[in-house]
């Protein structure tokens, strides 16, 4: 009995626990091993009945992955009820319809926000704020350089904008739209120094260079909360980021690093109220995230964001890692709530005699839409994919970003107004255009907010 093959002979145990009248949980723990928990109530003989016969069941069918108390009843359990009510808990998103029901509870080392998708609520009185995570499954997309092409793109079009680089390993949003202009400090700061309560007075959040174009009478802010703060000045501590690096996943008896993060990119708003010209809260936030199956990616995805866009070149690697996170989410039971947050990005295609546009795009929206399949039931498939794989509204339809030579190596710092060049705008046209009038759409379909 391997790992793979142990999930389902457990909840198949499971799903006959329930089919004899009981709710169940099933637990697994961080070694991958099973635990039934059976919510016995007042069927305490009933189930000391048949208590045997699932502890055989599990003996002989996960091996291994089985706890050392496979089976337990809740009459028989200190304080049962935090365990079988825990919001963590998912419904059993494939098995049959029970007399009972069956819950799944997952817990991992690492990775569990993946399966804890809710939407954003606004802090009581304040604005309606729009975050869009711009996120890629492999590194070297382009995901960097469209963020900062759209951050500046929404300044222009009025809105209030604050880009919060989380790609904490690898910071290029920053630079990308600051320069050498970087606040002292940066994300890392505050969320080491927040671990140990010292987050107060850091300058972590600054105000961009550009000046938006004028839209109507309302003009446009840039704001950027960098990674990593600017280079110690001669006399100053040097920036040791490194060491800071390896502090911020740590979860702290207060709060995990999951609670610690979602708290800063709350600080990087505040902070943009706070030093506005007009107490202006962002309207829209651009979160950078990490690449990869990463905790910084889970909670920016299942957390943080209204609108993630999900970047991915057409090839194995992409399709395999997008199956792979679409599979977990089906599994866990967050395909309904999930689906609605994703867009597809296909970035850095080409388009050239030998490699047409058209046809890249034909084949990269037909994997995509494979792909997808794991999050579109019966009902999306109804309602909201009427058209399935040409449905231009479906989120597997992806947007353009054109391949650019011209930006390959390119210092950001050398290269002034290199956003604006015309080569460069018509690379990124089509995304620009289709997301921002997404993200405009959220906007006015929020109260208190009537958008631009």
């Amino acid at each position: 009995m391997r790992f793979d093959e142990a999930r389902e002979h457990a909840f198949a145990i499971a799903r006959a626990a329930a089919a004899e009248g009981f709710p169940v949980l099933l637990v697994r723990d961080v070694l991958g091993c099973f635990t039934l928990v059976v919510d016995d109530q007042d069927r305490q003989e009933a189930a000391a009945g048949l208590r045997q016969s699932w502890e055989g069941e599990f003996e002989r069918r996960t091996g291994r992955y089985r706890s050392d108390r496979a089976v337990l009843v809740a009459s028989e359990m200190f304080s049962a009820g935090a365990l079988l009510n825990s919001t963590r808990a998912v419904p059993d998103p494939t098995g049959p319809a029970a007399m009972g029901s069956v819950h799944f509870l997952d817990n991992t080392v690492v990775g569990e926000d993946w399966a804890r998708v809710s939407t954003p609520a606004p802090e009581p009185g304040s604005t309606p704020t729009h975050r869009t995570v711009l996120y890629g499954f492999k590194g070297g997309v382009g995901r960097s350089t469209a963020t900062a092409m759209l951050a500046r793109h929404l300044a222009d079009r009025g809105l209030c904008v604050l880009v919060v680089d989380l790609d904490l390993e690898s910071p290029g949003a920053g630079p990308l739209l600051m320069g050498k202009e970087l606040p002292r400090h940066g994300l890392v700061d505050y969320l080491v120094e927040a671990a140990v309560g010292n987050a107060e007075g850091l300058e972590f959040v600054t105000r961009s260079p550009y000046t938006p174009r004028r839209t109507g009478n309302s003009i446009g802010e840039l704001w950027v909360a960098p990674a990593r703060g600017r280079d110690a000045e001669p006399g100053e501590v040097a920036n040791a980021y490194v060491d800071k690096l390896n502090r911020v996943y740590t979860d702290t008896p207060e709060a995990s690093f999951a609670t610690r993060l979602e708290g800063a990119v709350h600080a990087c708003e505040d902070a943009v109220a706070r030093d506005g010209d007009h107490e202006r809260r962002p309207d829209v936030v651009l979160l950078d995230s990490r690449a990869g199956i990463h905790d910084i990616a889970a909670v920016a995805i299942s957390r943080l964001c209204d609108l993630a866009l999900l970047f991915g070149t057409d090839n194995a690697q992409t399709w395999s890692g997008y199956g792979d996170l679409f599979a977990a989410w089906q599994s866990s039971g967050q395909a309904p709530r999930i689906r609605e947050k994703l867009g597809m990005v296909a970035s850095m295609v080409p388009d050239s005699v030998h490699f047409p546009l058209e046809s890249y795009l034909e084949r990269f929206r037909a994997h995509a839409y494979e792909c997808f399949e794991a999050l579109y039931d019966e009902v999306a498939a109804d309602e909201a994919q009427d058209g399935g794989l040409n449905d231009e509204s479906a989120p597997h339809w992806a947007v353009p970003i054109l391949f650019e030579p011209g930006l390959v190596g390119m210092d950001a710092a050398d290269a002034p107004g290199w956003q604006d060049r015309r080569f460069v705008q018509a690379a990124y046209g089509e995304f620009l255009e289709t997301t921002t009038r997404r993200i405009e759409m959220d906007l006015r379909g929020r109260p208190d907010q009537e958008g631009p």
